[in-house]
């Protein structure tokens, strides 16, 4: 039988595992070298194409089925299809009204987006607006399931053993609301059903979702056919093409959890970007705005722009994950995590005709080590890089905060025979585990954090491994790292910071927007499957 541990089992043995101080924590060398390998890699059965063989997918923009002075609605389907992914396969996914990634929402700040989202898929779902400033109602919640046609409460475990006395249960088909009174941005929306997230998002449950304002407007940014939306995803396939993923219940109604060599995180072969194979995109000698998503589980990346003869094209970031920058950083390499969003202007004047630029992974190995490539095919037309960009981020200081958290994410460990063991000073795979915050796997009952509405907070914010932290609801900046500055990509309101092995980070936000149950967890999907998430309560 394969082993394994659900979170179920995880649920009544956080108060017996004790805390372990940064200082004293023995991490696994293999971790703190190798920051893509906080889990275990995949490796597909099938024949993988040539890299830059296919074109670039670009997603269909979705069109509203109503426009009123109310706003914009939507209607989604999520089901099941067959789609070409690998050149001569054909693979099942799950998907957002039938492709992957799903089709992408435009919105306009402060207009109200209503989705309708019907669930033709045999499991329940939820749908989370990531990055989205979104109603508790409407947030996605892991317990706020729609369930499929037919479901019963013999169809599977609805809650995985726990009771959630708030939970808002509806059949087959829920409306989401969003009010994306928010700052522009790319926001992505995704499965978020307890337990069951990762191996959801993986089977092709994730879209993208952008958020346009006049401020972005006035800055003339490249658009049209010169903005490129990048997803990138990695995953892994069968020998008949079929997306492979190690859960111990393939059907996802039953146990929760994955195989135990992939506790850690599970990583691909294959680099997806907009659902293709290392792709190849033509592009003209001007200016381009690549809109870059890291919608892979656990894979991190750090991208570099390479041209066959060796010139590195400077990525200039003029975004971050919840909108533009006060001014232009410039990059060569640029670190980036699960779920976290990149906004970059890359110029492609001065090459020569014929040339090739290479996206590559320098995290990776192997095929891992290429994303795609953009082939220059004809003459454009240049344009310069504003020099400033936005002056309406927040400006928090510490000095305002009216509390200070300590939060640690760390794993946890169950010995075989299931009796309580010690935080684990150095990962071990051979050994029952979880991921725990503060010491405990999620529980929708309990209320682990409470913020007064309209209260500045800073959160300083402890690893052991990597574990990329995601804030629902808020934006929030990186205040320093380990006691020093921030970094570079670390610019601008985020809305995940993504910590390295050892590392303390500290951030700062206001609890504003809306009150209501939200969550933070760690966006290593695997990591959140297994208990790493936890509750914010607005009062």
């Amino acid at each position: 039988m394969t082993e394994g541990i659900s979170r179920r089992r995880m649920l009544g043995i956080g108060a017996g595992l004790g805390a372990v101080t940064v200082g004293g924590l023995a991490l696994s060398a293999g971790w703190a070298r190798r920051p893509a390998a906080t889990g275990a890699e995949l490796r597909s059965e099938v024949p993988l194409p040539e890299a830059f063989s296919v074109p670039l997918p670009i997603p269909p923009v979705l069109a509203p089925v109503e426009s009123t002075a109310e706003g914009d609605r939507y209607e989604i389907a999520q089901r099941e299809v067959e789609a070409e992914i690998l050149p001569g396969f054909s693979t099942r996914l799950w998907t957002y009204e039938g492709s992957f990634p799903g089709p992408t929402i435009e919105s306009r700040r402060g207009v109200q987006t209503t989705v309708l989202h019907r669930n033709e898929l045999p499991v329940p779902t939820v749908v989370h607006l990531h990055g989205g400033r979104t109603p508790a109602a409407s947030d996605g919640y892991p317990t706020d399931l729609v369930l499929p046609g037919e479901w019963s409460e013999h169809s599977g475990h609805v809650g995985h053993g726990m009771a959630d006395d708030r939970a808002v249960v509806t059949n087959v088909q829920r409306e989401y609301g969003f009010p994306l009174d928010q700052r522009a941005t790319m926001l992505w929306y995704h499965d978020h059903r307890m337990d069951f997230t990762a191996p959801a998002v993986w089977r092709g449950l994730a879209g993208m979702h952008f958020v346009r304002d006049d401020v972005e407007d006035a800055l003339g940014l490249p658009g049209g056919d010169h903005e490129v939306p990048l997803m990138i995803a990695d995953r892994a396939f069968d020998a008949d093409g079929q997306l492979a993923y190690p859960s111990l219940d393939p059907t996802l109604t039953g146990e929760p959890g994955v195989e135990k060599p992939y506790l850690a995180g599970v990583l691909g072969d294959v680099v997806l970007v907009n659902g293709a194979p290392w792709p190849a995109h033509e592009v003209d000698t001007g200016l381009y705005r690549l809109r870059v998503l890291n919608a892979s589980n656990a894979r991190h990346y750090e991208l570099e722009a390479v041209t066959d003869g060796g010139e590195i094209l400077p990525l200039v970031q003029i975004g971050a994950d919840q909108g533009l920058l006060a001014a232009p950083v410039r990059h060569d390499r640029l670190p980036i995590a699960p779920a976290e969003r990149y906004d970059l202007l890359v110029d492609f004047g001065g090459l020569p005709i014929g040339s090739r630029v290479r996206l590559s992974n320098r995290l990776g190995t192997g095929r891992t080590a290429d994303v795609m490539r953009f082939d220059v095919v004809r003459e454009g037309t240049s344009a310069a890089v504003p020099e400033t960009l936005a002056d309406d981020l927040p400006e928090w200081d510490r000095s305002e905060a009216a509390v200070v958290r300590d939060l640690a994410f760390r794993a946890g460990r169950l010995d075989w025979d299931g009796s309580v063991g010690a935080m684990i000073r150095d990962f071990d795979p051979d050994k029952h585990h979880g991921w725990l915050i503060d010491g405990l796997p999620f529980d929708p009952g309990r209320a682990d954090v409470t913020a007064r509405f309209g209260d500045v907070e800073v959160w300083r914010l402890i690893a052991d491994v990597h574990h990329p932290v995601h804030v629902h609801l808020v934006g929030f900046r990186i205040l320093s790292r380990g006691g020093g500055e921030p970094l570079p990509h670390d610019a601008g309101l985020k809305d995940t910071v993504s910590l390295r092995p050892g590392e303390s980070a500290e951030i700062i936000t206001r609890f504003d927007g809306y009150r209501g149950r939200y969550l933070f967890h760690c966006h290593n999907a695997e990591h959140e499957d297994m208990g790493m998430m936890a509750n914010l309560e607005i009062v």
